[in-house]
């Protein structure tokens, strides 16, 4: 069959893309509301895409989301990123629904490894770039440094020479404008959509023959269900009409029940679609992420998406300490693994596989923090669980182990040099630049091990006094580099069952950090503490003050302990051993021993 391609010029798709809070989402806010996207006494909340909780508690992006609007007459189908690293398959997913991409870079800090790795996967898809240097008005700002750090990373990444010759803005995305150069005022965006319509390409398409649709991303209906999105690559849909699900393994034919459009941030039903535009369907309830929708009498099948392989894992099974199932909603092996299912079918990214024990499967993502969402989202929903030390993802070649290596990337005030060096080099880091920024900080980049990352960040913060800035991304695979330190501290470990005591912890306080305040409930195993020194301790938790008729002056005073700040489940997977678990329910987060016995603990070493 002939067909012909031509271009929809009535429509542009394009993402949003950065290092995490380089001011991606705040300068979507803007894009949409001068646009007209929301009506004039609309009340509008900041970082409107961040629409679910962890992302709006924490201000990161967490999933990518669409939106859309109207510009001189041409749709605008806009696609909001995440900027951190360990969200990297919500930017891989996306890119086969866009044909540019508009790249933001802090004045300041210049281009970080997140900027690299977006940047690559655009790059390598052939997408159109226009790049915004934003936060011009920052006091620290070194903008013509960043331009020129920026065109040396599109030249390392083999840009194209179309693509080098990017369109540059400059802005302040909290203001809302963008200008063409750093010493202008602006007053609004219209230099930039100007730039989308002239800029981004408007998508090739194919209107005539069998509707071709990849699935890029899901939603869900409490009235509909499942929902897919994905851009219509050829044909056009039409509600109603019978069509073929093309699975890795299977190929289903079911009827397209609902059709929808982006407008704004809503979803408005419709009766068709053509080729060109994001279109989110109904009625295929089984689909996944990199399927195929086809006609069902001449089915031409996409290529699925590819995303790289995951590089760190962690266990997750049934809660099995002597408090489980007090706190949870969900608390059975089987409502673990449907949840854990539905979370790898949403997320290309996650990889989920079973382990000897029944009860146990292995989760394994990008990173920690990718993880932790997570595990912080399920326990949120009322599950309960217990939780291993992440783990890397090692791989065998030629009989050799290879694990995963990490560029790392450092910002620090010159008198932290030494300890920082210091630390990742136990960690088997070695240094591969040193860079002065001015106003005595300095930025250095090495290559980690990405299991001497693990733990570190905490770390990092003590080290440089809250002042320093790490940021990371994969690299590549390498030969093995030995054995690494878990941790340098011991833990204080409840030697029996009840609830903890002032007296107790006032005598503990002394022997390092705890964890509990007066009346949690503990038990044996538990970990209620950091030891100072390198081992593990067992302490008497329940411990009260021996009461007699005797009192003296100021010897009964109220006890004063340090203020505990909760732990969160982020520094709970760094702090702990290969030996020692998480345990999460909607109420707690508790560190505990895998084997809670101390007899049993002692005859295992």
């Amino acid at each position: 069959m002939n067909l012909k391609l031509k271009t929809d010029s009535k429509i542009r798709n394009l993402a949003v893309i950065a290092h995490v809070d380089h001011g991606k989402t705040t300068l979507v806010d803007h894009m949409l509301k001068q646009s007209g996207t929301f009506s004039e006494h609309q009340q509008i909340r900041d970082r409107v895409m961040d629409s679910r909780d962890l992302e709006r508690e924490r201000g990161i992006t967490i999933s990518s989301k669409n939106a859309s609007f109207i510009y001189q007459g041409v749709k605008i189908n806009l696609i909001d990123t995440p900027g951190h690293a360990d969200f990297g398959g919500e930017v891989e997913r996306i890119m086969d629904m866009v044909d540019g991409a508009i790249l933001l870079v802090d004045a300041s800090e210049g281009p970080l490894p997140q900027t690299r790795f977006v940047l690559e996967k655009a790059i390598n898809k052939g997408l159109r770039i226009i790049v915004c240097i934003n936060k011009i008005d920052r006091a620290d700002a070194r903008i013509s440094a960043v331009v020129d750090e920026l065109f040396e990373l599109f030249m390392e990444l083999g840009a194209a020479d179309i693509q080098l010759d990017f369109p540059l803005f400059y802005s302040v995305a909290t203001a809302g404008f963008v200008v063409e150069q750093p010493e202008q005022q602006g007053e609004n965006l219209q230099l930039l959509f100007d730039a989308i319509l002239s800029e981004i390409p408007a998508p090739d398409v194919v209107s005539e023959g069998p509707v071709k649709l990849l699935i890029s991303d899901l939603g869900y209906s409490d009235y509909l269900g499942r929902l897919a999105v994905g851009r219509i690559r050829q044909g056009s849909l039409q509600v109603n009409e019978k069509l073929l699900l093309v699975q890795k393994n299977s190929r289903t034919e079911q009827k397209l029940q609902a059709l929808f459009s982006y407008d704004g941030l809503e979803k408005i039903p419709v009766e068709r679609l053509e080729a060109g535009d994001i279109a989110v369907i109904a009625g295929f309830e089984g689909a996944k992420i990199g399927d195929t929708i086809t006609s069902p009498e001449t089915p031409e099948i996409l290529p699925r998406i590819s995303v790289e392989r995951p590089t760190v894992g962690i266990t997750i099974g049934v809660n099995s300490g002597p408090f489980a199932g007090l706190d949870g909603d969900y608390v059975t092996g089987s409502k673990l693994f449907r949840r854990l299912q539905r979370e790898t079918r949403n997320n290309v990214a996650l990889k989920l596989q079973k382990t000897e024990q029944a009860d146990c499967w292995e989760l394994l993502g990008r990173g920690e923090l990718q993880l932790a969402i997570v595990l912080e989202e399920m326990r949120r929903e009322g599950y309960e669980m217990v939780v291993s030390k992440p783990r890397v993802c090692l791989k065998q070649q030629d009989g050799i182990t290879l694990e995963p290596l990490e560029r790392v990337e450092v910002d620090i005030p010159e008198q932290y040099v030494g300890v920082v060096t210091e630390a990742l080099g136990n960690r088997r880091g070695k240094m591969e630049n040193y860079l002065p920024q001015g106003k005595n900080r300095v930025k250095l980049q090495f290559k980690v091990p990405t299991r001497g990352l693990i733990g570190y960040r905490s770390q990092f913060l003590t080290d440089t006094s809250g002042t320093g800035l790490l940021n990371s991304y994969f690299s590549e695979y390498i030969e093995h580099q030995g054995e690494i330190q878990e941790r340098y501290t011991g833990a204080l470990i409840a030697d029996r069952t009840g609830e903890a005591r002032a007296y107790a912890l006032a005598n503990l306080e002394a022997r390092g950090r705890l964890f509990v305040t007066p009346g949690t409930p503990c038990y044996e195993g538990m970990i209620v503490g950091v030891h100072n020194k390198g081992t593990d301790l067992n302490v008497n938790i329940t411990k009260n003050k021996k009461l007699t008729n005797v009192r003296a002056a100021g010897s009964d005073d109220t006890v004063q302990l340090t203020t505990v700040t909760p732990l969160t489940i982020e520094e709970a997977l760094e702090w702990i051993k290969s030996t020692e678990l998480i345990e999460i329910t909607p109420k707690n987060i508790r560190l505990r021993c895998r084997l809670l016995s101390q007899i049993d603990r002692k005859r295992q070493s």
